[in-house]
């Protein structure tokens, strides 16, 4: 009955995991049919291939994304101990 209604009137997918800023994965409310986002930004299904390059995707954003919030921390307490020296 599920897929009755995505026949009819379409899939509502709704995102189901931010990956990066530009790459999500999406999942249909009824039928569970998962989709990521390719290379070229469309749409594709999400195979066990692409689920794993969305992994490695992810990992490597987060750490890139702890390694510049560590830089702009320092940055911030450089300038607060100038301005304490001065």
């Amino acid at each position: 009955m599920k897929n009755i209604h995505c026949k009819v009137f379409g899939h509502d997918y709704v995102v189901s995991r931010h990956v990066t800023y530009h790459v999500k994965e999406y999942t249909c409310k009824n039928c569970k049919k998962q989709l990521t986002t390719s290379s070229n930004g469309s749409l594709v299904e999400l195979t066990p291939k692409f689920k794993e390059i969305n992994d490695v995707l992810e990992r490597i954003h987060h750490k890139r994304i702890l390694r510049i919030n560590a830089k702009i921390k320092q940055v911030k307490t450089q300038k607060e101990a100038k301005l304490l020296i001065a």
